[in-house]
C-alpha cells in the first residue's frame, strides 16, 4: 500500500495550516500530500475562507523537498485547459518533478453560484473534462519546437507553442476518479495514470475497480503502464477507543476508517484485498498532528 495525506482546506485552513501538515507528512515519510480544489465549505462556513489550490501548490512546491503534491481533484469548470497546463507545468518545475494532477468534471453547484463560475449540465461538464484531458496531456507531450492544435466543441487551440514543459517527462501523472459505471472509467483508461474511488464502501470499491480494469483492458493504448488503483477515505484513528471517539467527535462523523489501530488496519486490509494500491487518507482536523504520528507509527508498518 502507498500512503497519501489528503486535506480539505475549504472547511477551514490557512496556507500556514497546510504547510505545517505537508511538512509533517514529509518528515513522517508519507508519499504525497494532496488537497481538494473547492471554493466553498461543504460542511460549514470554512473560516477563514478558501485557498486556491494552484496558489497553494506553487508555494508548497518550494516549501517542501521530497513529498509529492497534487489535487484531488481540480474541477474542469474552474479553469481553461491551456492556462491549467501552464500552471501545472510551472508547479512541477518548482517542485523538481513532484506534481500530480487530479482532474474532474466538477459537482458542487453552490460554489459555482457563490463565485460566479458557470455550471453547465452534467453531460456538458463531462464533455469539457474530456477535452481538457486531451488538451492538457497533449500540450505537455508536444515536442519542443512543435506546435499543438486542437479543435473541439468547447475549446480551440491553434498553433500553440505548448510551453512550458513540466519537469517530469510527458507530464505529471494524471488522476481521474469517480464511481460512475462507464464514462469516468473510460476517461481514466484513455488519459490517466491513476483511477481513484472516493469515499465508497469496500464492496462498491471492489466493483468499481473491477469495471475499471475491464474497460482499461479494452481501450488503453498498448504499452502504457497499468492504471494505479486508489481510494480516498476519511480517517479517525485512536490508540484507544476513547481517543478514536474523540477524533470522530472532532470531525463530526464516524468514517469507515475509524476506531482503534487494529480495527482500522483490518478495514484497510479489506480495501487492499479489493485491489486498492494507493490510499488517500482524508485528514479533516489539521490541528491534530499526533494523528499523523499515530498512522505513520502504528498503521503504515502493518502493510510494509
Amino acid at each position: 500500500m502507498r500512503w497519501c495525506v489528503f486535506t480539505e482546506p475549504q472547511e477551514g485552513a490557512t496556507h500556514d495550516d497546510l504547510l505545517r501538515v505537508a511538512r509533517h507528512a514529509e518528515e513522517l515519510g508519507f508519499e504525497a500530500f494532496f488537497r481538494s480544489d473547492h471554493y466553498l465549505g461543504i460542511h460549514g462556513a470554512g473560516l477563514p475562507g478558501p485557498t486556491d489550490s494552484w496558489v497553494s501548490l506553487g508555494a508548497l512546491a518550494v516549501q517542501t523537498s521530497r513529498i509529492r503534491l497534487g489535487t484531488l481533484v481540480s474541477s474542469a469548470t474552474f479553469r481553461l485547459p491551456g492556462p491549467l497546463a501552464i500552471s501545472a507545468a510551472q508547479v512541477d518545475q518548482m517542485s523538481g518533478g513532484r506534481l500530480e494532477l487530479g482532474l474532474g468534471s466538477g459537482w458542487f453547484e453552490a460554489e459555482h453560484t457563490a463565485y460566479g463560475i458557470p455550471f453547465p449540465p452534467l453531460a456538458e461538464r463531462f464533455d469539457r473534462l474530456t477535452e481538457q484531458l486531451e488538451i492538457v496531456t497533449g500540450l505537455w507531450r508536444t515536442p519542443v519546437g512543435s506546435a499543438y492544435t486542437f479543435r473541439g466543441k468547447h475549446y480551440e487551440l491553434v498553433d500553440s507553442p505548448a510551453l512550458p514543459k513540466p519537469s517530469q517527462p510527458g507530464g505529471p501523472p494524471v488522476i481521474v476518479g469517480g464511481r460512475g459505471p462507464r464514462r469516468t472509467p473510460d476517461l481514466a483508461a484513455r488519459y490517466a495514470d491513476e483511477f481513484n474511488v472516493p469515499f465508497a464502501p469496500v464492496t462498491e470499491t471492489a466493483a468499481v475497480l473491477e469495471r475499471v480494469r475491464a474497460i482499461a483492458a479494452s481501450v488503453r493504448e498498448p504499452g502504457r503502464d497499468p492504471l494505479v488503483l486508489s481510494a480516498a477515505q476519511t480517517v479517525a484513528i485512536g490508540r484507544t477507543e476513547a481517543e478514536a471517539r474523540r477524533r470522530t467527535e472532532a470531525i463530526g462523523q464516524t468514517p469507515p476508517l475509524s476506531g482503534t489501530v487494529s480495527q482500522v488496519v483490518d478495514a484497510i486490509g479489506a480495501y487492499a484485498e479489493a485491489g486498492v494500491q494507493r490510499l488517500f487518507l482524508q485528514i479533516l482536523d489539521l490541528s491534530d498532528l499526533d494523528h499523523l504520528d499515530l498512522i505513520a507509527a502504528e498503521v503504515v508498518p502493518r502493510f510494509a
